[in-house]
């Protein structure tokens, strides 16, 4: 019988082989790691920051008013900071081509669902399973313009995040959006959702301990 040796390889060899292997990739999708620990679920503000720093894309949905008004729910990448130094909010790079940015210049109400599934954290439970936490945020959906601080802090941390951006089309027209939140939906384990209102949710300290690779 054919006998199989395990060979355990250190972490660093497998990175230095993932970036053998794919060296665009690496350029152009950082590998973003945290030393974040997921909070405890009962801890309600500090656990919904943490699951929006530490994701990179979610379903934006605004008011579709080609379609009698109806909710048009779209997949986008957003940022709330630069990691270690997140808002909460949501910054998104949109262009009026897409329906979404040009729904949002009409009518600014709007949602955004991100969930913990796509972090890695849920193991082998469903995203729809209440121990796999999903968070929505609604509010208006506001466009930024000029040279403001809040623009120059937007723009860093989608870029930090989401590096493919410089390079979108200038014809394109891709402006900076930020969702101003009025309401939020918490959802981390059982029991329905989580009492937990923007204030407390935005003056929740987060931990910084996150760097890039």
């Amino acid at each position: 019988m054919w006998k199989i040796k395990v060979v355990n390889f250190p972490l660093i060899y497998i990175v230095i082989c993932f970036i053998g292997l794919y060296p665009e990739g690496i350029k152009t999708r950082p590998l973003l790691l945290s030393s974040l620990s997921r909070p405890h679920p009962d801890d309600f503000a500090p656990f919904a920051r943490w699951l929006v720093s530490q994701s990179s894309w979610g379903v934006l949905n605004t008011i579709a008013n080609d379609k009698g008004g109806t909710p048009f729910g779209n997949v986008v990448s957003f940022s709330d900071g630069q990691p270690g130094k997140g808002s909460g909010i949501p910054y998104f790079y949109l262009t009026a081509l897409d329906p979404t940015a040009r729904y949002a210049l009409d009518d600014q109400r709007a949602s955004f669902t991100v969930s913990e599934y796509p972090i890695g954290t849920c193991g082998r439970t469903d995203p729809e399973d209440p121990t796999c936490s999903k968070i929505t945020l609604t509010g208006k959906l506001k466009l930024l313009s000029g040279n403001s601080e809040e623009v120059e802090f937007a723009q860093n941390a989608l870029f930090t995040k989401h590096p493919v951006m410089p390079g979108w089309p200038k014809d394109h027209n891709f402006q900076i959006f930020k969702l101003e939140i009025d309401d939020l939906f918490l959802i981390n384990w059982y029991g329905g959702p989580k009492p937990l209102t923007v204030d407390q949710y935005l003056q929740a300290k987060v931990d910084k301990h996150i760097f890039t690779l």
